[in-house]
């Protein structure tokens, strides 16, 4: 069994989200700035958007995002165990595949990357440190997520099975 299960790493996630929001909201230039950020984007050749140099219409609605991101996860988490392990279990490869997606298009697909077009593109602005590193770093942690979910399930499927077998000896 995982020491950290996984509905903590979520609670903590979604706790990050919302700090994260409060901090892009105020000052977008932190977040561009931190230590993570630089050094994910300098290793992948990115570079950091100048958009999150001071607050912008665009820095406030990723801050919304985040923060409803953060309050939907949280209160997903308050339902039964049922409905939360069926949410939680479905949402959780959904969400690896997007972030694998993102991430690994703001990679493949920048300048001078491996599918790099000459033009300008829709997804141009998603080709930059801020975003490779969220999603990177977002991608981890749901990976995380989806091992101990699969480790807890297969945890209760054993103490259920053992239940049965003991009320079948007590017959």
């Amino acid at each position: 069994m995982a020491i950290v299960s996984a509905y903590t790493i979520i609670r903590a996630l979604a706790l990050f989200h919302v700090t994260l929001a409060v901090f892009i909201l105020r000052n977008p230039r932190m977040i561009a700035e931190q230590n993570i950020v630089f050094l994910l984007g300098e290793a992948m050749q990115l570079p950091t958007p100048r958009e999150f140099l001071k607050p912008s219409a665009a820095t406030g609605f990723i801050a919304v995002l985040l923060a409803f991101l953060g309050i939907t996860d949280l209160t997903a988490l308050s339902m039964s165990e049922e409905a939360t392990e069926a949410y939680w279990g479905t949402q959780t490869p959904v969400r690896l595949a997007f972030l694998f997606g993102l991430t690994g298009y703001s990679y493949a697909f920048k300048q001078g990357g491996i599918f790099a077009s000459s033009g300008r593109g829709a997804g141009d602005h998603l080709k930059n440190s801020v975003v490779f590193a969220f999603g990177f770093v977002e991608l981890t942690i749901w990976f995380w997520v989806f091992i101990t979910l699969r480790d807890e399930r297969r945890q209760r499927a054993i103490r259920l099975l053992e239940r049965r077998r003991a009320e079948q000896n007590m017959l």
